[in-house]
């Protein structure tokens, strides 16, 4: 059987205010800035393959598992007595959806079957690469 999760795609934690977000984790942490969009933030560390998102919209810390394809997913998470709390739904890159596995995690899986985030010189978020 193929492994379900490729990777740990991020972890999100909640900041008040997304500039000093990325003022602490960036100048005091030595993360990088990868990518910003108005209300969160993908900060990358020295290896590449995971990121920290930092964003004002929740406050629960979130950690997100890439997988080939989120509707694919599904099945197989019921199958293994999982629930689909919500989605599966359109994100710019993708699709997503919140999951609960048997013991009431949670966590999201996420896809990126419509492409990657594309950023102008300073990090701002401007469109999303297509896939091919």
């Amino acid at each position: 059987m193929s492994e379900l999760f490729k990777n740990v795609d991020c972890i999100e934690l909640y900041v008040s205010d997304l500039d000093d977000g990325i003022k602490y984790y960036c100048n005091s942490m030595g993360l990088k800035l990868l990518w910003r969009a108005e209300t969160s933030a993908g900060l990358g560390m020295e290896n590449d393959v995971a990121e920290i998102v930092i964003q004002t919209d929740r406050k629960n810390m979130n950690v997100d598992f890439k997988v080939e394809s989120v509707v694919d997913s599904i099945e197989r998470i019921r199958d293994a007595g999982g629930k689909i709390i919500y989605g599966p739904f359109d994100i710019p890159i993708g699709k997503c959806a919140v999951i609960q596995d048997k013991w009431e995690n949670e966590y999201v899986i996420l896809d990126m079957t419509k492409g990657k985030y594309v950023t102008d010189e300073s990090g701002n978020v401007v469109g999303v690469s297509k896939n091919q």
